[in-house]
């Protein structure tokens, strides 16, 4: 693949020479490769989880998908595994079920969390992974496209249909040097997002390049390709080189080995260049991603919990780093540490190489290989709380504790605070040992559920508990909308503060009952409000739909007739989830006109005027009129006329 001709007539040349730009060349199944051009992409492989998945597949059913026609397709069970109640057992069913009859390999509650598991087992350089979780990117640690999506977007990537996405420019991040002792890969990452923020990514694709990359293990490169969907881009991806090659000999795997790499004379759309060597530890503070500092400029703050773990940093080198630290120490009594391996694989070694009792001994807390406290599944902390957290994201009440102060950092900042019971830059600690990997990572396959054959599959019925809701279809647009301003939001609103996670999680399969919850955090009547207007208008600021991929965020307020999300911008994902459940997405043509909008101002929109990128909302309220505008292409306004994507697709059929 790293000799791939230009046989693109109407491609960007500079863009073929990149690593993302190899990958999109060997998959294109439609469109011109040029940045801001719509493509369609073949989809090798898909993923899943519990918490989107059960609603992806309710989708295909609706689809029409009998099969998965993709190369690999992989169902995870990562989230929603406490089974508080019957309603994530039943979910758990539906989805062993599911596997069975449509071809998936299923990864069971326990085996793990989605991306370290697919990173070890099933990510290949050079293939194209897309996933119901915004943070699928982690797969291009490996030299793998991964991108996240809604559950739809998969659900049809698995009926061998392709992924459709605007070609976004190439950020080469340019890395030199060598990290120093206890300086982690999560500080690069951190440092990105110092740098270009929580929406700086949007539209665009991180690749990183240059002499420091050799210095990188893939568990380091994916906590890095990991977080970069803070950004909000599209992917993010390291080259396949000699370092894959030990990464996938080391977990069995060594003959899916290809070289990928940029071409000597590459040309990116634009270059961050970071050198490993000056880097410091760095710590995102309280409520978001972006808002990273060096650790030294908050240090002394009092400490009442910590948790390692998540998809960031779970793998065997994170929680090695934290046994040899605690190793023959105490955590401060005031603190409550946490840990949660990535996957079975990663337990297994630990108990086996006695890394386990050296985090046990410290007064760890061993939880299971799962999602856990990232997505608010147990371990919230006390009221007015300050955790320091190894995850992905700090937004305000996803741990579960409204008040409480969220930080992210590295597992060795994370480990120096639950010693000393403050927040401690970890070079005070004294230097670390090179930490030992092991030549095999013995994969562990007691929770891996193969499928069976297709004549088997066909003899397998479907598991529906009493939580598992059907899917309703919306109704196509009329010639006006017209609706009443049900809220007003703010700048960067998450898909947290849509559709809050934690204890609604096992809500997922039933909407109507997830939906009483839309925008509880910000408002708790918003439920009420939108059933007695019979829907109506959102507004909101910048960055809106930052976060998870969750498509429940739009699914959710279209089965409460939201009509449309007036805002200055939006987050990509989100963006195309509200075209897949027929929510119309407008900008602002001048944000200054978000001021002109109120809570309570009835609004109407001509939708014969989708047509064209520039129109106008009426404010009846005001007797004014708003110009706004849509980035959708004639494809999306055709899907939101009839309702949506899966309004659409339903009613001809894949």
């Amino acid at each position: 693949m790293n000799e791939t001709k230009n046989t693109f007539k109407d491609a960007d040349p500079k863009l073929l020479k990149t690593v993302t730009g190899k990958i999109f060349a060997q998959h294109l199944a439609k469109g011109a490769l040029k940045p801001g051009e719509e493509i369609g992409i073949v989809i090798d492989q898909t993923l899943t989880q519990d918490a989107t998945g059960t609603v992806a597949y309710l989708e295909a059913e609706v689809l029409g998908i009998d099969r998965a026609r993709t190369e690999l397709s992989v169902s995870y069970i990562d989230h929603n595994t406490l089974k508080m109640d019957h309603k994530n057992a039943d979910d758990h069913d539906y989805l062993q079920s599911v596997a069975a009859k449509y071809g998936l390999i299923l990864s069971k509650a326990g085996n793990g969390i989605c991306h370290q598991v697919h990173l070890e087992r099933f990510a290949r350089p050079g293939k194209t992974l897309l996933g119901s979780d915004s943070h699928t990117p982690t797969a291009g640690g490996i030299g793998c496209m991964g991108i996240g999506a809604g559950g739809l977007d998969v659900a049809l990537a698995l009926g061998g249909e392709p992924f459709y996405l605007k070609t976004p420019k190439i950020v080469g991040i340019k890395l030199t040097g060598k990290l120093k002792p206890m300086v982690a890969a999560k500080d690069v990452i951190l440092e990105v997002l110092r740098r270009l923020g929580v929406k700086g990514g949007v539209g665009k694709a991180l690749e990183y390049f240059g002499p420091g990359v050799k210095t990188l293990s893939v568990p380091e490169r994916a906590t890095i390709t990991n977080m970069g969907a803070e950004t909000g881009a599209t992917t993010s991806i390291f080259p396949s080189d000699e370092v894959t090659l030990d990464f996938l000999r080391c977990v069995g795997r060594e003959e899916q080995w290809i070289r990928l790499e940029a071409d000597d004379d590459v040309e990116y759309d634009e270059v961050i260049e970071i050198d490993l060597g000056k880097l410091v530890p760095l710590i995102a503070k309280p409520h978001s991603p972006g808002d990273v500092v060096p650790v030294s400029e908050v240090a002394g703050i009092k400490v009442n919990q910590v948790c390692i773990g998540s998809c960031t940093n779970s793998s065997f080198k994170d929680l090695v780093t934290a046994a040899y630290m605690l190793k023959g120490k105490r955590v401060k009594p005031e603190v409550s540490l946490t840990v949660s391996p990535g996957s079975m694989s990663v337990y297994y070694e630990l108990a086996e190489r006695g890394y386990l009792a050296d985090l046990i001994a410290a007064g760890a807390r061993i939880l299971e290989c799962t999602c856990g406290p990232c997505i608010g599944q147990g371990q919230a902390p006390r009221s007015g709380a300050v955790s320091v957290r190894t995850f992905n994201r700090n937004f305000k009440g996803r741990s579960g504790t409204a008040d409480a102060q969220v930080y992210l950092s590295s597992v060795e900042t994370a480990v120096s605070c639950a010693l000393t019971g403050v927040i401690t830059d970890p070079r005070s600690m004294g230097e670390l040992c090179e930490i030992p990997m092991p030549e095999k990572l013995r994969m562990q396959p007691a929770l891996i559920v193969e499928p069976p054959d297709s004549e088997e599959a066909r003899k397998v019925e479907l598991i529906r508990g009493p939580n598992i809701k059907p899917i309703e279809l919306r109704g196509e647009l009329p010639e006006k909308v017209q609706g009443t301003v049900l809220i007003k939001l703010e700048d960067n609103i998450s898909t947290d503060i849509i559709m809050p996670a934690g204890v609604y999680l096992p809500l997922r399969s039933n909407v109507p009952e997830y939906a009483k919850h839309v925008f509880e955090p910000v408002d708790p009547d918003f439920y009420r409000k939108a059933k007695e207007k019979n829907g109506g208008f959102v507004i909101a600021g910048e960055n809106y739909g930052q976060g998870s991929s969750r498509e429940h965020a739009a699914l959710c307020p279209s089965y409460l007739g939201v009509m449309g999300v007036i805002a200055k911008s939006f987050a990509r994902i989100h963006l195309a989830n509200l075209i897949n459940f027929g929510i119309i997405p407008l900008t602002f043509k001048n944000s200054d006109d978000y001021d002109r909008v109120a809570p309570d101002d009835e609004l109407q929109l001509d939708t014969a005027a989708l047509d064209s990128s520039d129109l106008v909302v009426k404010n009846l309220t005001k007797g004014i009129e708003i110009p706004v505008q849509h980035s959708m292409t004639p494809s999306e306004v055709m899907r939101i006329k009839a309702g949506g994507t899966l309004a659409y697709i339903s009613r001809h059929k894949l």
